[in-house]
């Protein structure tokens, strides 16, 4: 009943909430992404996405088919990889932002290693602007992570989200007074956001908290020592966002890989483009 082509169209749609960089990533052309989802709407007899020529959003029964497209694409993928009998095997260092920390990576994660037993896999997460540079030094190999910026449009595009200032309930900002800041150590690209949109409009600020970790700067925003920014489908919880401060724009996060190319490194990202709806999901 429901094609596994339209439905890896579909998630892909669903992750980028976009015709156009769906059709990137999957190499085919829009009317090719736009024929997908309407064979998929005719087969569920359900509109799935609500779109004008200004934004793409999922219907309520769009968010109910993630779940259920997502299991069937990976039990698609296990049957293929069964009887075409092929086994990887090797060393594959991956690397992951921050911001994934409290997501669902871990479950894309231990599926792949159940799929691949033979396959070494190292994890390093670091800040996403660490993380470009031990690419580009080879020190790994495939790595989800931020894009550095509008412009950059390296690797295979994974998620696309806006980003948001939060802390804790009830905080307010004066709008007299610098704003007090929870950012990474540089080179944090979402440091580095927050502070090139401050001091475009203006705004005094100052630096209240600074970690490395995620939990760090999480546990300072709860302790309500100033704001972050933060991607919108990631806020922790006990956070919410803040109002009266410059629009932050757009964040891409992508999945990026080395000089060194592997099938190992191909089975990863295949992986976690497959589950990418749950990199919006709370662990």
């Amino acid at each position: 009943m429901y094609d596994p082509v339209q439905l890896r169209t579909f998630l892909t749609v669903a992750q980028t909430l976009s015709f156009t960089q769906a059709a990137g990533r999957l190499g085919v052309r829009q009317s090719t992404v736009s024929q997908h989802v309407r064979r998929l709407e005719e087969a569920t007899g359900r509109p799935l996405f609500l779109r004008d020529t200004h934004s793409v959003e999922l219907t309520e029964d769009g968010e109910a088919l993630l779940g259920f497209a997502r299991t069937i694409l990976e039990a698609h993928e296990r049957a293929a990889a069964y009887f075409t009998g092929t086994r990887l095997r090797g060393r594959l260092r991956f690397g992951a932002s921050e911001d994934f920390v409290l997501t669902r990576l871990p479950e894309i994660l231990e599926g792949f290693r159940h799929e691949h037993p033979e396959v070494d896999l190292e994890l390093s997460v670091e800040l996403s602007g660490t993380l470009h540079e031990r690419l580009d030094a080879g020190r790994l190999d495939l790595v989800l992570a931020k894009r550095r910026g509008p412009g950059d449009e390296r690797g295979r595009l994974v998620w696309r989200d806006r980003m948001v200032w939060i802390g804790a309930e009830g905080l307010r900002v004066d709008p007299d007074r610098p704003v007090p800041l929870i950012v990474f150590p540089p080179p944090g690209i979402t440091r580095a956001r927050a502070l090139e949109v401050l001091e475009r409009e203006g705004r005094g600020w100052r630096i209240a908290c600074t970690s490395g970790s995620l939990s760090g700067l999480v546990a300072a925003a709860r302790a309500g020592l100033g704001v972050m920014a933060h991607t919108r489908g990631l806020i922790p919880p006990g956070l919410v966002r803040v109002a009266g401060l410059p629009d932050l724009g757009s964040v891409e996060f992508a999945l990026l890989r080395g000089g060194r190319s592997s099938p190992e490194a191909e089975a990863l990202a295949s992986a976690i483009l497959s589950g990418a709806d749950r990199l919006t999901r709370p662990a």
